[in-house]
């Protein structure tokens, strides 16, 4: 079993969150399926600026990923990622979202198309992970206030993400680049 801490991996956000909502969900259209409100948008986007550590699940066996997720809980995290690639991930993601729903923020990752989010989000999916920058999946999250952050590898992908929609992007994977690169990026591309 595989267990990844994305504390390791960086989350970059902007100081002010509600001016990162300016190129992402404007226009929300709150008739669309799945659409979340902006309270709930901003209660997660609040989540990561304050706790900032989030437990990465990816077993090999079904039966494994409960057991390794009460331990990232057990152990203190607040913030969960269930990915798609632990066999029946949405049907755990769901049990541990209807058993803490609010004490402990729920997502999924290593999405990888609109119909895996959609599952998701079905299944309680409170912010959604990708590996790369998707654009179809950013758009789709950002026109429904979904929270999405994307994988990213360079400064071109980071804004690309920032521009679709993503409020905040993640560095994979994190081994690359280290604290002095996104030093260096923050400095030049501060919204992010």
């Amino acid at each position: 079993m595989a267990l990844r801490l994305a504390s390791s991996t960086v989350f970059r956000q902007s100081n002010k969150i509600i001016a990162s909502r300016s190129l992402s969900t404007t226009a929300v259209d709150s008739s669309l399926d799945r659409a979340k409100s902006k309270e709930d948008y901003d209660r997660v986007l609040q989540t990561f600026a304050e706790i900032r550590t989030c437990a990465v699940l990816r077993t090999p066996t079904s039966d494994a990923c409960p057991k390794a997720m009460q331990a990232c809980i057990d152990g203190g995290f607040k913030i969960v990622e269930f990915t798609l690639t632990t066999p029946n991930c949405l049907d755990h993601l769901t049990n541990f979202r209807e058993k803490y729903d609010g004490d402990v923020m729920v997502g999924c990752g290593t999405i990888m198309n609109t119909a895996d989010a959609e599952a998701a989000v079905d299944a309680g999916a409170e912010f959604i992970i990708t590996p790369v920058m998707l654009p179809d999946v950013i758009e789709w999250c950002a026109a429904r206030n979904i929270v999405i952050v994307p994988g990213c590898q360079t400064p071109t992908e980071l804004v690309n993400a920032y521009r679709h929609g993503a409020p905040l992007q993640k560095l994979f994977p994190g081994v690359t680049g280290g604290p002095m690169w996104v030093k260096a990026v923050s400095s030049a591309v501060p919204m992010l």
